[in-house]
């Protein structure tokens, strides 16, 4: 190997050195490697979108299949199952090559692609639960394929080109990947806003396109790297770790479980939480007892002798953490908060793209030129603490202008961070265990984004259950109680107007039960703290039918003694402050029958009766018109308890968002420190050979 003069070798680890010598790739034509790169991109591209595309369709999702607490786990199901295949498929690529486990691959991400467009359909009925498990599920399957994707396309870079020529065009890649990053949730937000269509009778609802859009670019990928691309035909010896890879699953899932779960489903020191955290070290303590013992690994532990490698995974896992936290939770915090539509806010994260395009491309090109990598990734850690410490300020007044240079900021902090981890482990390797180091680098980045997810995602609801209660608004004449947080947030057909005037109308159907005298609606009614007070006194006691029944035998009583005084009474009567109607009624009565004693006592008992008689119509009267008043009070507070619901849920969301963001820059920060003591190995100049050892760092 050629390196530079101030640089040594050191014998490779006893396993390296003694590691089998496969025939590996011969070198390409100029036209080969053209045609693979292009293939390369393509396929990077397509797993690197459907990493964000799905981001701003998120809440068009939750609106119609219901499961704001699910949230996280549609991306975290497609991170979990393409985590645990990563290292499977970059040791399957060193023993079979890399072109076969690209296509199967692709094959089952175009598979489950399709699912996923198909999750919720009346046709699937209750499959795996309907709904959102349905779309989890399907998730999941879809990650089994799209592991192989960055895995084989990293791992087939690697194998055309030496790493000082690699990192030009891992600088691309990156660009790629920033790319993705950015038009995914534009496409996912143009598809969710204008994608909705009827075809051969059948309604296909926008969301799903951002799932079915995967296929034609999909087979266009996989046509290219049938017909186009080399065999890359390894002839490696060994066998698959399947005992490891059943160890690795073993621990990310339950750990992911917990993680997703703590604190919100279950309390952190429930037994189930504490179960599964248990179960996840345990399996970890397994794992690293079995690769010990297997003469072919799926993750050698010998390699984390290296420095280099050891460091570079452990600060990619720690960025990945904190990076999809980033990408996923802006375009929710433009839609909810600054009320940008789903397309309106893919878009608005254009200038994070160009940050991490610019960054990506220029780092890769000066490290190609200066054949060092470690001051970009420093550089680039700076920027990003910078970046994200920048969006912390952001709130319901924060202009998109405001929150573009922020963004941009950030992006230029990613883009090194793209690839220079992933070629710093490259160049400390030898090259017959290239595919198994290119894998463990994408599985801790894989995982770090896994984890990260999880957790922020368990931040957001946990956030949002202490947060919105807080902005909610507690009136006394609308009862907010039966909003729909997660549709309210969702979007889609109800606004907060909508969702206010159906609290209102379930409201005021309550209350008109209880008026007509249903006993559990006035129970209900009694017992909810937001009933004002006037309103509880009119359902308390029998309600206005009691008291009106006690009105009018007053009343009755009263007229009765009245009449029975004569001419003089009704006099006295009609001067009195008594409804129309009744003044009417007593205008009526013939003087005759007022004239004796006698006859005025016979004509007092029958206009009681005749009162006492009337007391349905005067109970139907009073309900109409305390009712008439609720709604009136009611419809005067329902645009007000509107702009409350929206504003509080703003506000509620902003809080949780930039919290969020705070706890990141304190595990972004963490990776930087880590990236402080990453050596700087010159980067080689040629292919390594096999079992040849990395460079060292100049003394």
């Amino acid at each position: 190997m050629t390196t530079r003069s101030n640089t040594s070798s050191v014998p490779a680890p006893p396993e390296t050195a003694a590691a089998p010598s496969p025939a590996f790739i011969p070198s390409f034509t100029q036209q080969e490697k053209t045609i693979t790169l292009v293939a390369l991109m393509v396929v990077f591209l397509l797993s690197a979108l459907d990493q964000t595309i799905v981001s701003t369709a998120m809440p068009r999702i939750i609106a119609q299949l219901h499961g704001l607490n699910l949230y996280s786990w549609v991306t975290t199901a497609y991170l979990l199952a393409s985590t645990v295949m990563v290292p499977i498929y970059g040791k399957l690529g060193d023993l079979f090559g890399r072109k076969p486990i690209l296509v199967v691959g692709v094959s089952l991400f175009l598979i489950g692609s399709a699912l996923c467009g198909m999750a919720g359909e009346p046709f699937l009925g209750n499959l795996f639960g309907g709904g959102m498990v349905q779309l989890i599920v399907f998730r999941a399957f879809q990650g089994l394929g799209g592991a192989a994707l960055f895995t084989s396309a990293f791992a087939i870079l690697a194998d055309m080109y030496p790493p000082a020529e690699r990192a030009k065009f891992g600088g691309l890649f990156g660009a790629v990947f920033g790319l993705a990053s950015v038009i995914g949730p534009a496409i996912g937000g143009f598809l969710t806003d204008h994608g909705t269509a009827t075809l051969l009778g059948y309604h296909i609802e926008g969301w799903r396109w951002v799932f079915y859009v995967n296929l034609p670019l999909g087979i266009l990928s996989l046509f290219m790297i049938l017909v186009k691309m080399p065999s890359l035909t390894h002839k490696a010896t060994g066998k698959i770790d399947f005992l490891g890879a059943a160890l690795i699953i073993l621990t990310t899932v339950p750990l992911l479980l917990a993680l997703t779960w703590g604190g919100t489903t279950y309390a952190w020191g429930s037994a189930r939480i504490v179960g599964l955290l248990a179960l996840s070290a345990v399996s970890l303590l397994l794992f690293l007892w079995a690769e010990t013992r297997t003469k072919d690994p799926i993750l050698p532990l010998e390699l984390f002798r290296l420095p280099v490698f050891a460091l570079s995974n452990l600060a990619a896992f720690v960025i990945g953490m904190a990076f999809l936290g980033v990408v996923m939770f802006l375009p929710l915090f433009m839609q909810l908060v600054l009320g940008i539509s789903a397309t309106n806010s893919g878009f608005s994260l254009l200038p994070l793209m160009l940050g991490l395009i610019l960054a990506s491309v220029l780092s890769g090109t000066l490290v190609a030129r200066t054949g060092k990598y470690k001051p970009f990734m420093i550089g680039g850690g700076l920027i990003l603490l910078l970046g994200v410490w920048l969006l912390t300020g952001i709130g319901v007044h924060t202009t998109q202008l405001d929150l573009a240079w922020r963004m941009f900021v950030v992006g230029l902090g990613l883009g090194p961070s793209q690839s220079l981890y992933n070629l710093a482990v490259q160049n400390a390797v030898p090259r017959h265990q290239m595919g198994v180091a290119t894998s463990s680098s994408q599985f801790f980045r894989q995982i770090g984004s896994t984890i990260g997810t999880a957790i922020f995602g368990a931040l957001l609801i946990s956030n949002l259950s202490v947060q919105l209660p807080k902005y909610l608004p507690a009136t006394a004449h609308v009862d907010t109680s039966s909003i729909n947080m997660g549709s309210l947030m969702g979007g889609g057909k109800q606004n907060s107007n909508d969702q206010v005037a159906a609290a209102v109308n379930a409201q005021y159907a309550q209350i008109e039960k209880a008026f007509r005298g249903d006993a559990a609606a006035t129970a209900a009614i009694l017992a909810n703290p937001q009933t004002p007070a006037e309103l509880k006194t009119s359902l308390q006691n029998g309600g206005l039918k009691a008291k009106v029944h006690v009105q009018l035998v007053n009343q009755a009583a009263a007229l009765e003694r009245a009449l029975a005084g004569g001419e003089a009474g009704r006099q006295a009567l009609l001067k009195t402050n008594l409804p129309a109607a009744l003044k009417t009624q007593l205008q009526a009565i013939p003087a005759a029958a007022l004239a004796t004693p006698q006859a005025a006592q016979a004509t007092a008992k029958q206009a009681s009766a005749a009162l006492l008689a009337q007391e349905p119509q005067a109970v139907e009267a009073a309900t109409t018109q305390a009712l008439v008043q609720v709604k009136s009070a009611l419809t005067t507070q329902a645009a007000k308890v509107a702009r409350q619901v929206e504003d509080g849920t703003k506000q509620a969301f902003s809080h949780s968002v930039t919290a969020m963001f705070g706890t990141s820059i304190f595990i972004i920060l963490i990776g930087f420190i880590i990236t402080l003591f990453i050596p700087g190995l010159p980067l080689r100049q040629n292919a390594p050979k096999d079992g040849e050892a990395a460079p060292v760092a100049a003394h």
